[in-house]
């Protein structure tokens, strides 16, 4: 017996969504009546919504092994799709498995088979080989932001699960990337193209920064004065260019989060959650945050170092202007040095720092984030987090921000001038069963 999903409604306004984009219309129906599909649309249209909510309709109630298998390129974006399923509350059960993450909390998730597995594939391969679910009962397989996948070097690891797998129905690959090609080992005979790709970014202004300086410290910093309390990403190349660049930052007194390869899982989901739930509105960052990661709409980015390849600026740039808003992305460049062809080509004026026009700082609350030592495992959800500040905390409405519940633990968007007092008197209180610590992190 096949499911039928809640109300599409419902879903949606869980999202805080009136009505699916052109892209996830296109994409649902084409799903539905395809078996293999390439979705191609800019970073942050929404593909991943657009891929659920069909995967989710044709879901078998009756069935208790994994159903459907979505192989991403890295762990945020592992993550992130479990949560938007766990968001949609259709009562499917999803895991998401990645390297970083104890292989023994994999097992311990997957025991009771989710109809729904992501991961990354260097994990799923393993889990595959171990016989911790088996392969045959997948009848849909998700390459998200398969090009990806395959640029840092997972393609043997997706050739032996797409081996694996003998039983696939239906093939969904998506990218953010114009002309990708699709790998031998995917086997797709006559795949539906749906490409969005032209419908993103409409109002993107990009702007080189001259700097007096080889070294570009200072007029980052007068940049970002100029530009003001708004959310944006500092990219640059290598990761020993941001410790540089976030000690910089620091003595100026500039508060910012740092992401990148080389940090501790649980570092770079924190640094995330600080940025999405504004307790930093800059992150300094390397390619990695460009796609497949859930951040909100930014006004801006910055390009410390220009990238090598034209793609990898695109990239970059679709982190803001996203979903028919503006944005600005700003070149940093020497005044010596010249713009790669692939820039030149867009023709973007030259400016001093003193010539961009200072923006007001917002008067929007400050925020602090608070971790909560319980999570989804002790039954906890976001409505006993709120219930719990409103209540014993005494906050207002507009003090309290973004709650995000992990298995184990939760975080919490607070008033910057409430977090201390807040925490001396909801710490060691009971939330369900569990007696919780809050903490400022």
């Amino acid at each position: 017996m096949v499911s039928t999903i809640k109300n599409q409604k419902e879903i949606l306004d869980k999202f805080g969504i009136e009505k699916l984009n052109a892209m996830q219309e296109e994409a649902g129906l084409a799903i539905h009546s395809n078996n293999e599909i390439v979705l191609l649309s800019p970073t942050g249209t929404g593909k991943t919504l657009a891929f659920l909510l069909p995967i989710i309709q044709n879901l078998d109630t009756d069935c208790k092994e994994v159903q459907a298998l979505i192989i991403v390129p890295s762990r945020e974006l592992a993550i992130q799709i479990e949560q938007v399923i766990r968001q949609m509350g259709t009562g499917f059960k999803a895991n998401s498995v990645y390297g970083g993450r104890s292989g023994s909390l994999d097992k311990i998730d997957i025991k009771h088979r989710p109809a729904i597995l992501v991961g990354t594939p260097g994990r799923i391969a393993d889990h595959l080989r171990r016989e911790n679910f088996s392969g045959k009962s997948v009848k849909t397989l998700v390459l998200d932001e398969f090009d990806k996948s395959l640029e840092v070097g997972f393609e043997n690891e997706m050739t032996e699960i797409a081996q694996a797998l003998q039983n696939v129905e239906k093939r969904i690959l998506t990218s953010a990337t114009q002309k990708v090609k699709i790998p031998d080992f995917v086997k797709l005979k006559n795949p539906l193209y749906i490409d969005y790709l032209d419908d993103g970014v409409v109002s993107l202004t990009i702007k080189t920064i001259l700097s007096p300086e080889k070294d570009k410290l200072d007029t980052l910093t007068d940049l970002l004065e100029q530009l003001g309390d708004q959310p944006g990403i500092v990219f640059c190349s290598f990761k020993e260019t941001i410790n540089r660049v976030s000690e910089y930052l620091t003595v100026n007194r500039m508060s910012h989060g740092c992401f990148h390869g080389s940090m501790e899982q649980v570092d770079r989901e924190r640094a995330l959650i600080k940025f999405r739930n504004g307790t930093h509105q800059l992150l300094v960052a390397t390619d990695l945050a460009a796609r497949g990661i859930d951040i909100p709409e930014l006004k801006f980015i910055i390009h410390y170092h220009i990238p090598l390849k034209s793609k990898e600026f695109t990239h970059r740039n679709g982190r803001t202007a996203r979903m028919k808003k503006d944005g600005t992305a700003y070149i940093l460049l020497w005044e010596k040095d010249e713009l790669p062809d692939f820039i030149q080509e867009l023709n973007p004026k030259s400016y001093k720092t003193e010539e961009i026009q200072k923006m007001q700082n917002p008067n929007e609350t400050q925020w602090q984030t608070l971790y909560i030592s319980g999570g989804r495992k002790d039954k906890i959800s976001k409505g006993d987090i709120a219930g719990l500040f409103f209540k014993q905390g005494k906050l207002n409405k507009d003090e309290l921000g973004i709650i995000e519940i992990k298995q184990d633990c939760a975080f919490v968007g607070v008033a910057a001038s409430k977090a201390e007092s807040v925490i001396e008197v909801v710490t060691n209180t009971k939330l369900k069963k569990k007696k919780v610590r809050v903490s400022l992190i």
